[in-house]
């Protein structure tokens, strides 16, 4: 799938998510008149919190640590579509599948501010000259945690729905935003591997001068790709499966880091889960594609990510687990705790947090 071409900004229906404890970012950091990197930066670890800006994150880590980041680019992955049963709906592309079927989730008109939970195999959706026909619900049907139907559906695809998205379609977007942003907007500064229907969002603060900085304290980077399904779990549900890669030379950077004792810090769940997806029986990333269904929790916590650079997830996220797993219980709520009592920003646009355990890892 090639990148779509950006969307002028228009308005967008107040309507969809809360933001949980914390305050919503209305919009990107820059229509509040700060460079990306100069949202809040909130760094909890076994010697207390500190409250910084993003621009200072290399102040936190030490040479030999490895920051690891996910390339994926963001699509426009929502459109406007007619469906046979209902009228006017608007579709969320998850993710393809290999055999040329799609994953979809729909979603109320014209705002998107709830899933419809009533869809029906055999019902049609058309959005311009593209007819999709949801088959069965995804992963399989009743998987709605709350059994009120079917969130996502595997959908056969006539048409290419990909060029359709790319002329039409817009980013996915949900009513605490005051307006809609144009793709470009959801892009980080290593994105290159068009995939995601959501923005990676821990690591949109990334600049080309903070990677400078990393790189000048003695800092590593290294490259994932995961591409991101939509985001809109009921409470309960786990993430989707989601298409990932983790290169030879990622791989490589990773095991030598844990050897040398250094830190291997993912930039978000993304990265946590793709590179968690990588590890060998015997406890060493190997390169590794395909499908991920791996999740990340304290009951089956990380094997080689140490670190998280991270946005703000409300309390019933299912990413909020993986936060737990990577960085303690007891860390993750003095580190919310303290975001919340000190405003900082929730969701895509919000303010980060970089989460360092004092347990390390023992080497491969």
């Amino acid at each position: 799938m090639t990148t779509p071409a950006a969307h002028a900004a228009t308005p967008l229906p107040a309507a969809g998510h809360a933001p949980g404890a914390g305050l919503a970012a209305t919009g990107p950091p820059e229509q509040r008149g700060l460079r990306r990197d100069e949202v809040r930066l909130l760094v909890a670890s076994g010697d207390g919190v500190t409250h910084t800006r993003f621009t200072r994150i290399a102040d936190h880590l030490q040479p030999g640590d490895l920051v690891v980041v996910n390339n994926s680019a963001t699509v426009a992955g929502q459109l406007d579509a007619v469906s046979d049963r209902r009228g006017a709906v608007v579709v969320h592309l998850a993710t393809p599948l290999d055999d040329g079927a799609w994953v979809v989730e729909l979603r109320s008109a014209p705002d998107a501010e709830r899933p419809v939970l009533d869809a029906e195999a055999g019902e049609r959706l058309r959005i311009a000259d593209v007819t999709l026909t949801l088959v069965s619900g995804y992963p399989q049907d009743g998987s709605s945690p709350t059994g009120s139907g079917n969130r996502l559906w595997r959908a056969e695809v006539d048409g290419d729905l990909a060029s359709r998205a790319e002329r039409s379609g817009r980013p996915i977007a949900y009513g605490y935003l005051d307006r809609r942003y144009p793709l470009s907007t959801y892009q980080n500064v290593f994105s290159t591997v068009p995939g995601s229907a959501e923005m990676p969002s821990a690591g949109r603060p990334f600049t080309g001068g903070v990677l400078a900085d990393l790189v000048g304290r003695g800092v590593a980077t290294a490259t994932v790709t995961l591409h991101t399904g939509v985001s809109s779990q009921e409470a309960g549900e786990g993430p989707q499966p989601e298409r990932f890669e983790v290169p030879e030379v990622t791989a490589r950077m990773v095991n030598a880091t844990r050897a040398g004792g250094g830190r291997v810090v993912a930039v978000g769940t993304t990265v946590t889960r793709a590179l968690e997806s990588a590890v060998t029986p015997g406890g060493r990333v190997e390169a590794t594609r395909g499908w991920t269904e791996r999740l990340v929790t304290p009951s089956d916590p990380p094997r080689v990510v140490t670190g998280l650079v991270t946005g703000w997830h409300d309390p019933e996220a299912s990413h909020l687990l993986l936060v737990e797993a990577v960085a303690g219980a007891e860390l993750t709520e003095r580190a919310y705790a303290a975001a919340t009592s000190g405003g900082y920003l929730w969701h895509e646009f919000g303010d980060s947090a970089l989460l360092l355990p004092s347990l390390v890892l023992p080497p491969p």
